[in-house]
């Protein structure tokens, strides 16, 4: 991400939009540290003024029928008898359609003036073992009876369920009802400067 900052700066592209995730809120992961380190670097060129271009970053969950979507590997466990394996009974997970997000997020670039962290309204999440049920029944079958669900348990770094924001992260309404954006940015030179040159 830094490389690619570097390179629109240089060669003076109007704007940059990063796509972050769900997962950069207090991460459990290296995806998640990774990205919101990112987040940063991103938002860091505007608040810091040390570019003209327009850089802004959009955060969201995760999204249907994308690669590593977890739909169609349920789709792919009924197809060949079972099991359904499903992490844990009560881990739940923000959705939204391709389409939808694409559009979001080309919507969220065309606002952005600069230095901002948009969140994608995803409204309620949905629990994974009653979408693993309910896809097991829209294949003509009876879960628990003719295809098993499996609990595999978390992997290291795992959550339970995601976040879109921590507990200190103002967010403010934007003219789209779908898009909110955080309210109040602060330049942090010293975390970018020394921590991730620390961190290479």
């Amino acid at each position: 991400t830094e490389n690619l900052v570097e390179v629109t700066d240089k060669f003076e592209c109007e704007k940059f939009v990063f796509v972050s995730t769900d997962k950069a809120v207090n991460p459990s992961s290296i995806m998640g540290t990774s990205k919101r380190i990112a987040e940063l670097i991103v938002q860091n060129r505007n608040i810091c003024s040390l570019s003209k271009t327009n850089f802004s970053t959009v955060r969201f969950g995760n999204v249907i029928g994308s690669v590593g979507s977890v739909i169609p590997l349920f789709k792919k466990q009924i197809k060949e008898g079972g099991p359904v394996t499903v992490t844990h009974p009560d881990m739940i997970r923000y959705f939204m359609l391709i389409p939808e997000a694409c559009q979001l997020i080309l919507q969220s670039g065309a606002m952005g003036m600069g230095g901002e962290i948009f969140i994608l309204e995803m409204g309620e999440p949905v629990k994974i073992d009653e979408m693993a049920r309910d896809l097991i029944k829209f294949s003509g079958f009876e879960p628990d009876t003719d295809i098993n669900i499996e609990y595999t348990g978390l992997r290291p770094g795992e959550k339970l369920f995601e976040e879109l924001r921590t507990a200190d992260e103002d967010v403010i309404k934007t003219n789209h009802d779908k898009i909110l954006v955080f309210n109040g940015r602060a330049c942090n030179m010293k975390l970018i400067e020394n921590e991730i040159d620390g961190l290479k």
